[in-house]
């Protein structure tokens, strides 16, 4: 299964609709769906880091995610001085940089995911 984007959008067969991820069976030839529910995106924020929380919620019809592999399109805020950090890159699973405003490093290490059916 290839990766996806919030920001991709395909076609349904039949004039369905459109999802953030269409994936065709090889074995069945069933055409199979994933869509980020746009209005589920939360922030996830440094008084959680010691839990897990809902960040996104998918709508699936006939797959199901099993790995998240984070990459660009993120972005953070320092805890102390606001300071926003546009182009957060996770392709190597974890960012570093120097909050100037605080003058503190600030990073984002140890990720960890779980999917959880709703």
């Amino acid at each position: 299964m290839k990766a996806f984007e919030k920001e991709e959008s395909t076609p349904l067969k039949g004039g369905r609709g459109h999802a953030n991820l269409v994936s065709k069976c090889k074995l069945c030839g069933r055409e199979n769906n994933l869509d980020i529910l746009q209005d589920s995106i939360q922030p996830y924020c440094a008084d959680n880091t010691e839990e897990f929380r809902t960040m996104v919620v998918f709508e699936c019809r006939g797959v199901e995610p099993v790995d998240f592999s984070p990459r660009v399109g993120f972005v953070a805020e320092g805890a102390e001085s606001g300071l926003k950090f546009d182009e957060v890159e996770l392709t190597e699973g974890e960012w570093m940089d120097y909050d100037e405003n605080a003058q503190n490093p600030v990073g984002i290490t140890e990720l960890e995911h779980r999917f959880v059916k709703a």
